[in-house]
């Protein structure tokens, strides 16, 4: 803490707008850190609150608008690769889409504040072509509510943080190696608990190419497409004969679905 606070001091709001854009564009450069240390410093006078939220929330604007375009531009497409390289792929795009479809440009409000919907919210907003001017408002207040709750909280606990920091300084390297093993064994486990469920699901899987071959046959199947209902909205083609069914509504459309012939689920 006390070296972002050098930094801080001498490059002020430089250091602010670049660390939150770098973050929201996508590098692996930790913004809540940066803005903690802004907000013990509003509180000593050394910066000003105005503008260090308002450089924070152009900055967290002008990455969102960035990813707007490409999930416009792309399509669902750039949501799969996001959700590839996150520790949680196999739920990150569903979960998302779920809030997203239930709440609609207002989830921008507090989307950064949500793990793993702070990055697809902006392609997202793209992809199903929400209004340019409501996005950019709803993103941008959501942008400075994020911001400056990290602000707010450096500015109310200054003392509190100081204190971390003075003892995280006096551990040294072992501070510094005790978080590195924390974070490696997380990734570890999810990374193996991630294997485990795509072992899994290649036993039950099954190629388009197969369930072609099974439909010409004339095998007694029945395909259910359990897409979210943005995924259809974006590619509403079907699967000849197959039922639509979301996730949400399998608990109250379950009936529709046969148990006397084998089911195949098609989805996203």
């Amino acid at each position: 803490m006390d070296a972002i606070v050098a930094v801080l001091t001498r490059y002020g709001y430089w250091v602010i707008f670049g660390t939150v854009f770098a973050e929201q564009i996508g590098l692996p450069i930790p913004a809540i850190p940066v803005l903690l240390a802004a907000g013990a410093l509003v509180g000593t006078g050394h910066l000003s609150a105005a503008l260090a939220l308002a450089l924070a929330g152009a900055a967290s604007l002008a990455a969102d608008t960035v990813w707007y375009a490409i999930g416009r531009r792309r399509g669902a497409r750039v949501l799969g690769l996001l959700c590839r390289v996150s520790l949680e792929p196999d739920s990150c795009v569903s979960r998302t889409q779920r809030i997203f479809t239930r709440h609609g440009a207002r989830s921008l409000l507090v989307a950064k504040f949500i793990p793993g919907f702070s990055t697809i919210a902006p392609p997202l907003s793209g992809v199903v072509r929400i209004p340019i001017r409501q996005f950019l408002v709803f993103t941008g207040l959501g942008g400075v509510l994020w911001a400056g709750a990290f602000v707010a909280v450096g500015w109310l606990f200054s003392r509190q943080l100081e204190i971390i920091a003075e003892s995280a300084a006096r551990f040294g390297s072992w501070t510094v190696a005790l978080l590195g093993a924390m974070l490696g064994g997380y990734i570890a486990w999810k990374y193996i608990e991630r294997q485990r469920f795509l072992r899994k699901l290649r036993i039950a899987r099954i190629t388009p190419e197969e369930l072609k071959l099974m439909l010409e046959g004339g095998e007694d199947v029945m395909v259910v497409d359990v897409r979210d209902q943005i995924d259809f909205d974006v590619d509403p083609v079907t699967i000849p004969g197959a039922l639509h069914v979301t996730t949400d509504e399998l608990e109250a459309r379950h009936h529709e679905i046969p148990r006397d012939r084998e089911i195949i689920l098609y989805c996203t």
